[in-house]
């Protein structure tokens, strides 16, 4: 058989493979080395597949993709600095733990360290941010058929592995690269051929969580009179449902991270949806909360709050337990005292059947009726403002979101308005983001996957230097059926900076840290035959929101507003709540 019907035989098997497998979305970029794989999935009909000429935002569109579906896509690309331009994306997925398959086209061995050209060393060149990788020799007929597809079997039992994240096959390929016709099945895969299934199928390990230790917990329970539960990054629902539960029954206040789900939209009474602007009293709300925070149980990923991290650095509580469902420790202030491996809905059910309703906690009560007047000392402050601050943007996206859209929030600024500032009374969403590393880098790309994958619209609250690095993914919305509401946070440069203390140091601030840009993005809308508006004042941004979430056409909303009054905007506020909460 020839080397071209070879590749394109080898191919096919591991796209069909992929497919049984249950990964049925691939991202491509065109390139030539890969033809073979890009030909497959052409040529496949359950294949679904997205296409972008940029490696780096394609890379991200699939992290979004599988951020929204929780299952693994995989991402084609040709050889060279193709496969390079993945790295961030990649990078971001296995410190989430989302599980990708990396497919690069490479040159073959005996082109490698011979200059060739576009042939770089592309083995284990995503060093340890992938769960494993393999070097997939040329395709030959000296290797049976049936170890491209345990291959393959191998790589996605890998990315849904107890850790989950980014997996790596690197693909060789001689010329000619592909032609007319492609290779029969040999007798060795009749069984495979007519199956539907994958040729190896691999069942995990069921971990069940320790009754000893549940019991231990219940015991300490038992012994204090309050605690705090705060949870980061959830699962989804039924993680979420868990800890409801728990509290109900704990009678404990809930400290949710906007990543968690319980932060917008959900009006439990145990929630507490402002523990980041309560604590801005420093120690006055340390020592008030001390008896509640002895008992810390953390449920989820990590706070975007520094004040919390600040909050138990001071107060460091005896007993801190955090629950994941991954082995990896997250523990920036090494003050976890018992670290749990398991699904978070697990282990409130488990918890909750062990312990007794809890009775009136004269702490709730005190930080409900505190998070309540904090609420209309934000709604009265930011309510009379005469132009838009970045703060008022966030809450009232949060407020007018519809019910069951997706919101992927951009790094820097625009997540930590809206943890800080959302209005929990609006419509429940599903959010995202990317906090794995906290780049700004693919954000809009992330964003596109994310509708992708949840097959619904998502608004995108973003920073202008974020959507300037990811400029060239707008391309992506002409080929999405989702439609993206992007509002754009234009305050001409990095308006974060102004919040810490490198603010200060006035000589080189604004060229080294600020780096204003002097653009808008109104050019941008145009030239990606997106719709655009430029609110300037509260009711022309509720009215331009309301307008772009019933457009079929994806939508730019940008709001230009000055560094310096943000900054004012919020410290003013702040003064307010120390006053109010006093």
């Amino acid at each position: 058989m020839k080397n071209s019907n070879l590749n394109q035989f080898w191919s096919s098997l591991i796209i069909e493979e992929l497919i049984r497998n249950g990964v049925d979305y691939f991202c491509l970029a065109p390139g030539s080395r890969s033809a073979p794989l890009a030909c497959a999935v052409a040529e496949n009909p359950k294949a679904r597949s997205f296409v972008h000429f940029d490696e780096r935002g394609l890379g991200f569109h699939a992290l979004g993709y599988t951020s929204a579906t929780r299952k693994p896509c995989a991402v084609i690309t040709t050889s060279g600095t193709a496969a390079a331009n993945l790295f961030p994306a990649i990078i971001e997925a296995s410190k989430k733990k989302l599980p990708l398959i990396i497919l690069t086209a490479d040159r073959p061995s005996e082109l490698r360290a011979t200059g060739a050209n576009q042939t770089i060393d592309q083995i284990k060149i995503f060093g340890d941010y992938v769960r494993w990788q393999f070097d997939m020799p040329c395709p030959t007929t000296d290797i049976p058929a049936s170890f491209v597809l345990t291959t393959v079997d191998q790589a996605v039992f890998r990315a849904n592995g107890e850790l989950k994240g980014p997996v790596h096959i690197n693909c060789m390929y001689r010329e000619p690269l592909v032609e007319n016709g492609g290779g029969s099945v040999p007798a060795e895969l009749n069984r495979w051929r007519n199956a539907r299934t994958p040729y190896t199928s691999y069942v995990a390990a069921q971990k069940k969580l320790d009754a000893d230790t549940i019991n231990a917990i219940a015991r300490k329970i038992r012994g204090i009179k309050q605690g705090i539960i705060v949870v980061g990054k959830l699962a989804g629902a039924r993680e979420q449902q868990g800890v409801l539960d728990l509290a109900e029954k704990l009678n404990w206040p809930v400290f949710p991270d906007v990543t968690s789900g319980l932060r917008l939209g959900c009006t439990h009474k145990n929630v507490i949806h402002y523990f980041d602007q309560i604590s801005v009293t420093g120690t006055n709300f340390q020592k008030k909360l001390v008896p509640v925070t002895d008992f810390v149980l953390h449920l989820g990923g990590r706070m975007t709050s520094r004040r919390w991290y600040d909050y138990v650095e001071a107060v460091k509580p005896k007993c801190y337990i955090m629950v994941l469902n991954h082995p990896l420790r997250n523990d920036p202030l090494h003050g976890v005292t018992l670290r749990v491996q398991a699904r978070v809905d697990d282990f409130c059910n488990a918890l909750a059947k062990k312990i007794t309703k809890g009775k009136g906690n004269p702490g709730l009560s005190s930080l409900q009726k505190l998070n309540e007047k904090v609420d209309r000392v934000i709604e009265e402050y930011l309510g009379k403002e005469a132009r838009l601050s970045e703060a008022a943007v966030a809450r009232l996206i949060s407020r007018h979101i519809p019910a069951g859209d997706g919101l992927f929030l951009g790094n820097s600024l625009p997540i930590r308005h809206v943890d800080m500032y959302a209005d929990p009374h609006g419509n429940p969403v599903t959010v995202s983001a990317n906090r794995g590393a906290s780049g700004i880098d693919g954000i809009a790309a992330s964003a596109c996957g994310f509708a992708v994958g949840l097959q619904k619209r998502v608004t995108l609250l973003i920073g202008d230097l974020a959507l300037l690095h990811d400029l060239n993914s707008l391309a992506m919305l002409k080929t999405v059926p989702q439609p993206l509401v992007i509002v754009a946070l234009n305050n001409d440069g990095g308006g974060i900076f102004n919040f810490l203390p490198v603010a200060q140091f006035k000589n080189g601030f604004e060229k080294f840290f600020s780096t204003p840009h002097g653009l808008n993005f109104a050019s941008a809308a145009d030239m990606f035959d997106l719709n655009y508006a430029n609110p300037a004042r509260a009711e022309d941004l509720v009215q331009a929101y309301k307008i772009a979430v019933q457009s079929r056409t994806s939508t730019i909303i940008e709001v230009t507003s000055d560094r310096k009054q943000n900054v004012a905007v919020v410290k003013g506020l702040q003064d307010r709540i120390r006053k109010a909460i006093r």
